[in-house]
């Protein structure tokens, strides 16, 4: 039965409290354009794009305007390219090039997909393809990549950690002219999920259907209302149920959506991601919320503690909602892209030893984190190293997506402008960490894979 007090609450959710779908993103299997001529290949992949994704963002629109809801983003994601560039060999790049070219020709935002499962090893077509990240994300405008360096069970795999470091560093350099954004396309994960919808890591996992539609809802705002309502003194037990009320029905709103989007393209419907990520707008941000909850600051202590119970509390309110919940689903972090973050690393209570803490309890990990720019490669590398282990060892996805800011130091701020925001400078420890990265090999599994 429609209740009418609920679609007003939805209506002032939206028109107040920037209440969206963040993105509706199909994920294309691209297993069937392997060739051995990289030619051939790229031939396919262009045609299977525009055929499949030819109608997504006019069905996504049609979407907004009959139920007033705002899409904010129609996006692709693709099988990892490593995959194909091993049957071709051949530039990378050529891959990377088509993809832009085929986004722009259906008219996404974004497509992701320029990416490598590498956390036991590489296999043909991996290295090849991570060497030419850097020249891939500074020759196309809307490509956007990821490399999956360990896992639960394989344990991490240090070697392409270290190079990872140094792609990273390569990315920023070689876009210093475009605010460094190359680094700002690029995650290196852990326990990388493959129904993700989020940019920059998704890409469409082995495992998927041939074509599918995954769907992400945002909504901190509509959380931060709910809880500035509550007297200060509610106890905390029931700030947890006001938060999961709220996320289940931003996910009904987002499985409203997702159902009528998989019909009108005629493609599986995959999952729902509900997902608290911020944008610089005020009032739509996650540090927000934890400072409702109680904090003076984000980043002082306690905010751990409060970013464990928001992001449970998201998650059982978006499981009670709908049988299709996945990707990351949680609360995001990203520093550059939420306001009230960036105000608490500006005033220095948000550090990034208190960001690592905090991706233990959170959906992602270390997200758009601007660094000086003469950081080091190894340094780097340790940051993905410690990150990686913090997702290897509590079976969660973790990721790292820094962006050295060449030319600039400790203080200093970085204006990406729209979704991804700006941000300072933050500061990084000096002491090297050369030689535990320069060492190489893989860091075992834990004990915790050993659950068959």
């Amino acid at each position: 039965m429609i209740n009418m007090n609920d679609i007003m609450e939805t209506i002032s959710m939206i028109d107040e409290e920037n209440l969206d779908i963040r993105t509706i993103t199909m994920g294309i299997s691209l297993i069937d354009c392997a060739d051995s001529d990289i030619d051939k290949s790229c031939e396919k992949l262009y045609n299977k794009i525009v055929r499949k994704a030819e109608k997504l963002v006019e069905t996504g629109e049609y979407i907004e305007r009959k139920y007033g809801i705002p899409i904010i983003n129609k996006r692709v994601s693709v099988t990892p390219i490593a995959i194909l560039a091993g049957a071709s060999g051949g530039d990378p790049v050529k891959y990377a090039k088509t993809l832009d070219r085929a986004a722009k020709k259906v008219g996404v935002n974004f497509i992701g997909g320029y990416s490598a499962l590498v956390q036991k090893g590489f296999s043909a077509g991996d290295m090849e393809l991570i060497e030419s990240i850097p020249r891939a994300l500074s020759e196309t405008d809307i490509v956007c990549s990821s490399v999956n360096i360990g896992s639960t069970k394989a344990g991490i795999n240090m070697d392409a950690v270290k190079i990872m470091g140094q792609k990273v560093k390569e990315a920023a350099e070689m876009t210093k002219d475009k605010q460094c954004i190359g680094a700002a396309k690029l995650v290196v994960f852990c326990n990388a999920p493959e129904d993700n919808p989020f940019m920059a890591g998704a890409f469409h996992g082995i495992s998927e259907p041939d074509c599918v539609i995954n769907v992400g809802v945002s909504g901190p705002g509509v959380v931060r209302a709910a809880l500035a309502k509550m007297p200060k003194d509610a106890p905390l037990n029931d700030v947890a149920e006001t938060i999961k009320r709220i996320a289940f029905k931003i996910t009904r709103m987002g499985q409203l959506v997702g159902t009528e989007a998989s019909k009108m393209l005629g493609v599986s419907f995959g999952i729902i991601d509900l997902s608290l990520a911020p944008t610089p707008a005020v009032g739509d941000s996650v540090a927000y919320i934890l400072e409702e909850i109680g904090l003076e600051q984000c980043g002082t202590h306690g905010t751990t503690a409060a970013l464990a119970m928001l992001n449970d509390a998201v998650k059982k309110g978006g499981v009670m909602a709908s049988h299709s919940v996945g990707g990351l689903s949680g609360a995001f972090i990203p520093v550059s892209e939420d306001a009230g973050m960036i105000a608490a690393a500006e005033a220095g209570t948000l550090s990034i030893e208190k960001l690592e803490a905090m991706t233990a309890v959170c959906s992602v990990g270390l997200d758009m984190i601007i660094i000086p720019g003469d950081t080091t490669a190894e340094t780097i590398s340790a940051i993905i190293a410690d990150e990686a282990a913090i997702g290897m060892v509590n079976s969660k996805t973790t990721a790292v997506r820094l962006i050295p800011a060449i030319g600039l130091k400790e203080g200093d701020s970085l204006n990406f402008g729209g979704l991804l925001g700006r941000g300072p400078v933050m500061k990084l420890r000096k002491e090297s960490s050369a030689v535990i990265i320069n060492r190489g090999g893989r860091i075992p599994a834990p004990l915790q894979s050993l659950k068959n």
